[in-house]
């Protein structure tokens, strides 16, 4: 049995959290895989995984060879990536990672079209609201929805994106319409922890200088559905996406506030990290979303605006 089946069969399991999980991912037998993990601690003369019968975690050796095997089966990939694209034949897994209201939304279906376009690629979605390390993690891709800032990455915008502060007409009615952003530093404001900005929202004044508002409030969460609910029950204002909040504002259960004030200068990345190749099969994926959203454009991403 050759080392890089061995390396592929721990790596499959370290991702999968154990190795039924991995077993059912990928068709193979438990005890297979659990025998190719145990050959390769033999040859290495080390133990990788701390094995119970409810779970594993990685030994120190462990997680030094996964992060390594990862980059060398990924430079295999791209090899053969490379190979590939110059016979015409594009072909593999892409590992991407996307929030998961990118998912939830109608937006996800760029990456249900391409699944139907290309289906000799297939795609390793996971849906993750943090900001994930693509290297250190093993991704060749993220969907991003944000104002990027990261430049050790190389990205694609996509389309444009705009947020919304918006509060329950009860909470209108209650504390009054805010003029200014300020006002907000004593009303209170719900927090989607997973914005760069948190608890300081950015605004842009109208001579277009920026300003930080700090602001708290009875709740923070790391889910934009989530924060919308606790916006509709009166908790609080909070700042979501467009496409998250348009069928609240259209039922007039939300308002939106202060819209003069909006930076609304983000939008939706594919992300990628600096490699001396890029696998075709990437690229493929990241012109064929560049192309979706040109020619699907979705007023929930800005409302109508531009």
């Amino acid at each position: 049995m050759d080392t890089l089946t061995r390396m592929r069969a721990f790596i499959d399991v370290v991702e999968a959290e154990g190795f039924s999980a991995a077993a059912r991912k990928i068709g193979r037998s438990k005890a297979l895989l659990s025998k190719y993990v145990r050959e390769l601690e033999d040859d290495l003369g080390v133990r990788l995984l701390n094995r119970t019968t409810r779970q594993f975690s990685l030994t120190e050796s462990g997680h030094t060879y996964y992060h390594r095997a990862t980059e060398i089966l990924r430079e295999l990939d791209d090899l053969q990536d490379s190979i590939s694209e110059s016979s015409g034949d594009v072909r593999g897994k892409i590992k991407l990672t996307a929030p998961r209201s990118f998912a939830d939304a109608s937006l996800g279906m760029s990456l249900i079209d391409f699944c139907a376009d290309h289906p000799e690629i297939s795609l390793d979605i996971h849906l993750d609201d943090r900001f994930v390390d693509l290297i250190e993690e093993g991704f060749d891709l993220a969907i991003r929805i944000t104002r990027l800032q990261d430049s050790s990455l190389i990205a694609k915008r996509l389309t444009a994106f705009h947020t919304v502060v918006c509060a329950s007409p009860d909470l209108i009615a209650r504390l009054g319409m805010p003029e200014t952003p300020e006002q907000l530093r004593d009303m209170p404001c719900i927090v989607d922890t997973n914005s760069r900005s948190r608890n300081n929202w950015q605004f842009r004044n109208q001579d277009g200088s920026m300003m930080t508002v700090a602001i708290r409030g009875p709740l923070e969460v790391n889910s934009p559905l989530t924060t919308m609910a606790a916006t509709v029950k009166g908790l609080g204002f909070s700042v979501l996406p467009r496409f998250v909040a348009d069928n609240e504002l259209a039922k007039g259960t939300l308002v939106p506030v202060l819209r003069e004030f909006m930076l609304n200068d983000g939008g939706i990345y594919a992300v990628y990290p600096h490699r001396t190749y890029l696998p075709a099969k990437v690229r493929l994926l990241v012109d064929y979303l560049a192309k979706w959203f040109k020619d699907n454009p979705c007023k929930e991403l800005t409302g109508g605006e531009e």
